[in-house]
């Protein structure tokens, strides 16, 4: 059967495949265009499970608020390369996801695979079929959301590489994405001391100690120098102790309180990170394949 660049055409619109992979799937097909969807489809998912133990370490990060600032959602979707990342299609997944899990109760990952976009189908039959298209592995890694009926919620995006979310006591979109922005750059791990567990307090005392007894100083001057510098470390920790990036003269406790503000919870995430990513050297891959 001859096959039309009418068909191609089709094909192409109907799976946003390559040119002479949607001509090769129809010859296959002999025309049936349904039959090649199929087979397309098939071989995409195949192609999507060899491609799975790819590590992929790049990505961006997507947020999205409701309208009414009571909700909130951040998500980090990683591919292979960052070229990969920066493509419409992979921006465009991003945006859907991020659209879909504002408006739909999504309570884990199994959940977040099978919640229905904008285009009919699933987060993982898209996902697949990107991997499919674009050839690098594609992983929907984390997503957090917050929803509150009393406070306020705020995000702030540093590029596509880092994201933060914060939910305040009280709706204040402004104060809510400075302190965003604030939590983006300094990277605080508590909102405040009473976060900090004792486990952890006892674990940096006991550094403290080792190196403040190195200096020779007598033992009541040790325990002062052990109490300063873990006043310190709680300051740097968590984000109420930490000084303002805006007013560094003021710590965001303060600023907090001087809005009749607080901080309920806040999530950040950066792309790739706590992912090992394995070193590449290109010169060293090129001598290989040269050698044979």
């Amino acid at each position: 059967m001859t096959i039309s660049a009418a068909m191609v055409k089709e094909l192409r619109e109907r799976t946003s495949s390559g040119m002479m992979e949607c001509k090769k799937a129809l010859v296959e097909a002999n025309g049936d265009m349904e039959l090649a969807i199929e087979n397309m489809r098939k071989s995409g998912l195949a192609k999507a499970d060899k491609k799975s133990g790819r590590i992929a370490a790049e990505g961006i990060i997507g947020a999205k608020i409701s309208e009414d600032g009571k909700t909130v959602v951040l998500v980090d979707v990683n591919s292979e390369t960052d070229f990969v990342a920066k493509g419409d299609d992979f921006v465009g997944f991003v945006n859907d996801i991020t659209n879909a899990l504002l408006t739909t109760d999504v309570a884990d990952e199994e959940q977040l695979q099978a919640l229905v976009l904008a285009n009919g189908s699933t987060v993982d039959e898209t996902r697949r079929a990107l991997i499919a298209k674009l050839g690098e592995n594609i992983t929907v890694r984390r997503f957090i959301k917050y929803t509150s009926t009393d406070g306020g919620q705020a995000f702030y995006l540093h590029g596509s590489k880092i994201g933060v979310i914060v939910e305040l006591s009280k709706n204040d979109s402004v104060l809510g994405k400075d302190i965003a922005m604030h939590i983006a750059a300094a990277k605080p791990e508590y909102i405040s001391d009473s976060q900090v567990s004792a486990e952890i307090i006892a674990k940096e005392k006991e550094i403290f100690a080792a190196q403040a007894l190195e200096s020779g100083k007598p033992a009541e001057i040790v325990e002062k120098m052990i109490g300063g510098r873990i006043t310190k470390f709680l300051a740097e920790v968590t984000l109420l102790g930490q000084p303002f990036i805006k007013d560094d003269s003021m710590t965001v406790g303060k600023l907090l309180t001087s809005k009749g503000n607080s901080v309920t919870r806040f999530a950040r995430f950066e792309v790739g990170e706590g992912i090992e990513k394995k070193e590449e050297n290109f010169a060293e891959e090129v001598m290989a394949q040269v050698r044979g």
